[in-house]
């Protein structure tokens, strides 16, 4: 029979033993772990290349057609200027005798309307007055 310190030691042994096949448990699944993260990074690292090859591409792409709209922009406000110009050399050239042309005839309007005597003229209706509000409910 044993003792109770044999026992006791017997106890302690079955649980190391139960502690270290778990840890060695664990550590294989983190070693399989570990393996499988560095195929994903190895993997990774093989696109990384190309993809970043296709992302230079594309921003290349991209600056090449700011460079176009900064060049239509620049001639847009060249038209913009030129129908500017236009516009004043017409309002100067066709606005100024349209505007003397139509004060000549307001003044011969005015000058033929005043020999003839006019009547006041009263186009606006009149409301009927309201009752007194003393016999209302």
């Amino acid at each position: 029979m044993l003792t109770g310190g044999q026992l006791a030691g017997l106890i302690v042994a079955v649980f190391w033993a139960i502690l270290v096949a778990f840890l060695a448990l664990t550590l294989l699944k983190l070693a399989k772990l570990l393996g499988e993260a560095s195929k994903v990074v190895s993997d990774f690292g093989k696109q990384a290349g190309p993809l970043m090859d296709d992302m230079t591409r594309t921003v290349q792409r991209a600056n090449e057609q700011l460079g176009r709209t900064d060049v239509i922009t620049k001639q847009v406000a060249g038209v913009t200027q030129n129908v500017s110009a236009v516009t004043t050399v017409m309002t100067s050239v066709v606005g100024g005798p349209l505007v003397k042309a139509a004060a000549f005839s307001y003044g011969v309007r005015k000058a033929l309307g005043n020999s003839r005597p006019e009547e006041p003229r009263d186009d606006r209706r009149q409301l009927p007055a309201r009752a007194s509000g003393k016999g209302r409910r």
